[in-house]
């Protein structure tokens, strides 16, 4: 099947599976594992912050960043349409008594720093206490300019917040801009990184920051549940995968804006900025998605189809597959034009 509904859906590589089989473990929660310590090192190192965490969600890592940041009463300034707000439970409120102030977000997924000021509460025992921003680097396939970063982290500092950035594809980011994760993580106190979307690791997150935030995000990782024992064995996974995953972006960055390309010559609307990174966005007519994702299925290519329909390259999506796709896009398409020809042609037989 080519599956393009998510780089979640990547498997891992002969390779990867072989130095996961060969790992060195111990236990983790005292500290002992040796794959899990030394990812630690390298991440942070790869992301230039004092140190870092390994956990097993992406989830996880956002929860336990907001329960680092923040107390009970405390609040944090985010993007309406942000995975740590909008799609992962409402864990920082439920879980951490963490107010949430969201605001709508910039089409090229930025916060408006004139409407974040405008909703940071004032020292007063009415209002929570708002303490951090959360950005995403990249929302939806793109990537935050450099310069805004700079605003934010000057911006942040000047108004006494930290700043935390939801980095579940900042890699993307990086490649993209081609520069080193460290230019962007420098201005953020602290970032997670997800192993398992288009770096292909089975599992897992990491969360990096400052020495002694890290050491109270430890303590939280416990309590939420992630405390794991003999992690060796997905943190070789996910060393694998910074090792040698991280450049070989670019290749599914390259095949989605190549798939853009070719599906807007198919008369398809691709929506702006088209592919920044692995991600498309496009616009499907409602009598075209209907039948686009069960028909796609039937010849072995999973979608999710809505009106808005996102496509996601990786590892496991060659550019044979999608020359495929194109191929069969364009079948679909004449069929879906014939049978509406034929309906017109039936509407009028009946109304004459």
């Amino acid at each position: 099947m080519i599956d393009l509904r998510s780089d979640t859906v990547t498997q891992p590589s002969e390779a990867m599976r072989e130095v996961m089989a060969l790992a060195e473990v111990g236990d983790d929660v005292y500290g002992d594992d040796p794959n899990v310590n030394q990812l630690e090192h390298e991440a942070a190192v790869l992301a230039g912050k004092e140190a870092a965490l390994f956990l097993p969600t992406g989830t996880q890592a956002n929860l336990v960043a907001l329960l680092t940041h923040c107390q009970r009463g405390d609040e944090y300034i985010v993007g309406q349409n942000a995975h740590n707000y909008l799609y992962e439970a409402g864990g920082a409120a439920v879980l951490g008594s963490i107010q949430p102030q969201p605001i709508d977000m910039a089409a090229d997924g930025t916060l408006p720093l004139d409407v974040v000021a405008s909703v940071i509460k004032p020292d007063d025992a009415h209002f929570p206490r708002t303490r951090l921003l959360s950005i995403e680097n990249t929302h939806g396939g793109k990537v935050l300019p450099l310069a805004y970063l700079q605003q934010a982290r000057v911006f942040t500092q000047e108004k006494g917040l930290a700043l935390h950035v939801d980095g579940a594809r900042i890699l993307n980011a990086a490649v993209a801009l081609d520069v080193p994760l460290s230019t962007l993580s420098q201005y953020c106190d602290t970032l997670t990184l997800c192993l398992s979307k288009g770096l292909g690791a089975p599992v897992g997150s990491l969360l990096c920051g400052d020495a002694e935030y890290i050491k109270q995000a430890r303590r939280w990782r416990k309590m939420t549940g992630g405390g794991m024992r003999q992690a060796g064995i997905l943190a070789a996974a996910a060393r694998y995968a910074l090792q040698h995953n991280v450049q070989r972006l670019r290749e599914d960055h390259d095949n989605a804006q190549w798939l853009a390309e070719q599906l807007s010559a198919l008369g398809v609307e691709v929506l702006a900025p088209g592919a920044q990174t692995n991600m498309v966005f496009l616009r499907i007519p409602a009598h075209e998605a209907a039948q686009l994702g069960p028909w796609m299925k039937e010849r072995g290519v999973i979608l999710s189809v809505d009106s808005v329909t996102r496509l996601v390259t990786h590892l496991n999506v060659s550019r044979a597959d999608l020359e495929r796709l194109i191929t069969l896009w364009r079948e679909f398409l004449t069929v879906a034009e014939s049978d509406k020809r034929e309906n017109v042609t039936e509407t009028r037989a009946i109304y004459g």
